[in-house]
């Protein structure tokens, strides 16, 4: 039996998540309390109190959803006797979760991955004025046909895979022109639906290049460990160990795809079967069993999901 730890991204997020956790358990609150005095500011209050359309902003909710997933992770260490390199094989995270996978395998420190979550929220937000980008969902078809919207969509203009997520969901990313005629167009490619997605920036397309460029200044000025076991990069779903390397693929992740099938795909065949997701929603989970209906995923974000799990992960 091998286990991964996988961490949710962006669209996960909830008002009143991780609260549970920090009421029970002083290793969780001391995350908010840290992640809190890293931004020199009560994120933690907003986390908790909300209101949501302020903790949907993508400068508060990349580093809110990493200090839930570090909460959780601090309490299945230091209270519960679960090591990390002792029990999971791989780390991944999609999108803003790889941070909080690396920072969980001890590569970044929670006030650096905080910090540089900020920054990349920010970064990502000004790279694009509002209304010139725009991202959909395709339904019930893969990243091939997809593909062949993108091209057909793009008509001069950015459009790309922002997201392989599962055999039949993949989000598209570009000029707010192109997605709207993938909304179109999608039909004529056998698409099952297409959905706008709410988002105030294109992510991970061409368009987010001056938010790749203020992500390698960062990088370059942050100290990167060596995780104590390896993190399944985004952008190459292939694991990677090398602090250099880490930073490299997190820059190219902010205009590249996030091939969440393939990470998942490949840490099953590599004999993964059981995933756990560390952090707010159930949202990964879903995609995971989606990918590889022959594995194990379980969803960690409150007390109770974690009494439910300690068995299994102490084993």
């Amino acid at each position: 039996m091998a286990r991964a730890f996988v961490f949710p991204g962006q669209g996960s997020q909830d008002v009143g998540m991780g609260k549970a956790l920090a009421e029970a358990f002083p290793a969780a609150r001391a995350v908010f309390d840290e992640v809190d005095d890293a931004l020199g500011e009560k994120l933690s209050a907003l986390i908790w109190e909300g209101p949501k359309e302020t903790l949907t902003l993508t400068e508060n909710a990349q580093p809110a959803l990493m200090a839930v997933s570090m909460a959780v992770m601090r309490v299945l260490e230091k209270e519960k006797g679960v090591s990390l390199a002792d029990k999971v094989k791989f780390v991944a995270g999609h999108s803003l979760g790889e941070y909080s996978a690396l920072a969980a395998a001890g590569a970044f420190s929670l006030a650096d991955a905080a910090r540089l979550l900020r920054l990349r929220g920010r970064a990502m937000q000004k790279a694009v004025p509002v209304g010139v980008g725009a991202m959909a969902a395709l339904l019930g078809v893969g990243v091939d046909v997809a593909e062949k919207v993108a091209v057909a969509a793009a008509q001069g203009d950015i459009c790309q895979i922002a997201n392989d997520n599962e055999p039949t969901q993949v989000v598209l990313a570009g000029h707010k022109t192109a997605i709207d005629r993938v909304v179109e167009i999608g039909k004529t490619f056998g698409v099952r639906r297409v959905v706008p997605l709410p988002v105030s920036a294109p992510f991970h397309c061409k368009l987010m290049q001056p938010a790749a460029d203020a992500m390698a200044e960062a990088l370059a000025n942050v100290t990167v460990h060596k995780p104590v076991v390896p993190v399944v990069a985004n952008v190459l779903a292939q694991p990677i160990s090398d602090p250099d390397e880490i930073r490299k693929r997190l820059v190219e992740q902010v205009t590249g795809t996030v091939r969440w099938r393939e990470c998942v795909a490949f840490m099953a065949a590599d004999g993964v079967t059981d995933f756990y997701e560390i952090g707010a929603g159930k949202i990964l989970a879903g995609l995971v069993k989606r990918t590889a209906p022959n594995v194990n995923a379980v969803s960690l974000g409150t007390p109770s999901d974690i009494d439910a799990a300690l068995a299994a992960l102490s084993s």
